[in-house]
């Protein structure tokens, strides 16, 4: 059993009093936690994708999960999670289920503001941490790591920290999970509280029970670009909020290999030029300059087939310091990354 020695780290982490550790599960006090492929499902039934649904189909420790009782009370009113959110993240995560090289610069960009070396001895959480992509180059610098998602993806990222005995994975929604107040030293979230049904900024003032200090990536409200490029992102909203709807696989993939070759190259192209010149900062999409194209085929999947999308400028985010005593924003792409600290 993977967690047969981490029952005690459980306990720190978990809210409950009576914790017992079976192959299959983990019951804490009336509740009973599923364990599959060592990811333990904090989940309640009726928000298990259907493929995980197969996986337990005449499990008998799942017929007893779904109470919501083990839940903190604090999240109660954001019981609610957006299935096809999960089903979307489900299925890009499985699709592009590597880490790929171009990962360790994204990783290196929103991490800038953090001092790896003072997370040594720390327990860090990637909330929404999809195949683990981050996590990935975290997993020998931290003493233990806690990864959550809500869709299969969290499947991708058991199998890509393989070699990464020292951590913890958890399929849970972020807006309702079971943990203590500071069950982790850190928290990172990135690229993921935009996506959610509730307000992102009221998420990140909640997060604040769980951890002292929070790395955030929010997308920005183009709030630093120039007019225009907000009049492109209306019509990208316009088409996001019709293909979104499309769940067909083949058309997923066609759409997105179609808009990388018609949109991202040559506007990654025009905006090179345009460095020559001093000018690379009016043309959308040039910081995308060096990636792959499957990189790029999985940032135009990201775009465009998540129904839920929000936005914060600068100023919003500043609006944080009625909740921590510390908001440092970042000004390197891509907007917007902060760091809160309580």
């Amino acid at each position: 059993m993977y967690y047969e020695k981490k029952l005690n780290r459980l306990k720190e982490m978990i809210q409950g009093i009576n914790f017992k550790l079976t192959d299959g599960s983990l019951t804490v006090d009336d509740r009973i936690y599923p364990i599959v492929d060592d990811v333990i499902i904090l989940l309640d039934k009726k928000y298990w994708p259907d493929t995980l649904k197969q996986r337990l189909k005449g499990n008998k420790d799942s017929k007893n999960t779904g109470s919501d009782k083990a839940s903190p009370k604090v999240h109660a009113e954001h019981d609610v999670i957006a299935q096809d959110i999960q089903h979307t993240f489900g299925a890009e995560w499985s699709r592009y289920n590597t880490v790929l090289e171009g990962y360790e610069r994204t990783f290196n960009e929103y991490f800038h503001l953090v001092d790896l070396n003072g997370l040594s001895d720390k327990r860090v959480c990637d909330l929404g941490c999809g195949t683990g992509r981050y996590s990935y180059f975290l997993r020998h610098k931290v003493a233990e790591l806690v990864l959550v998602d809500f869709s299969e993806a969290i499947f991708v990222a058991r199998q890509n920290l393989h070699d990464a005995p020292n951590a913890l994975f958890f399929m849970g929604d972020i807006a309702n999970l079971p943990f203590k107040s500071d069950f982790v030293d850190f928290i990172f979230s990135l690229g993921v509280l935009h996506h959610m049904p509730q307000p992102c900024l009221e998420t990140v003032r909640k997060l604040r029970a769980y951890s002292s200090e929070l790395l955030i990536y929010l997308y920005y409200g183009l709030d630093n670009r120039p007019y225009y490029f907000r009049l492109l992102l209306n019509l990208i909203t316009v088409v996001r909020k019709i293909v979104s709807k499309i769940r067909n696989p083949f058309f997923r993939e066609s759409f997105s290999i179609l808009v990388v070759l018609l949109v991202y190259l040559p506007l990654i192209f025009l905006g090179h030029a345009a460095d020559l010149v001093g000018l690379g900062e009016y043309i959308p999409l040039r910081e995308q300059r060096g990636k792959s194209f499957g990189w790029l085929q999985q940032a135009v999947y990201d775009r465009f087939f998540t129904s839920i999308e929000q936005r914060v400028t600068r100023q919003e985010i500043y609006t944080l310091k009625d909740t921590f005593s510390a908001v440092k924003i970042s000004n390197v792409p891509g907007y917007w990354t902060f760091l809160c600290q309580r």
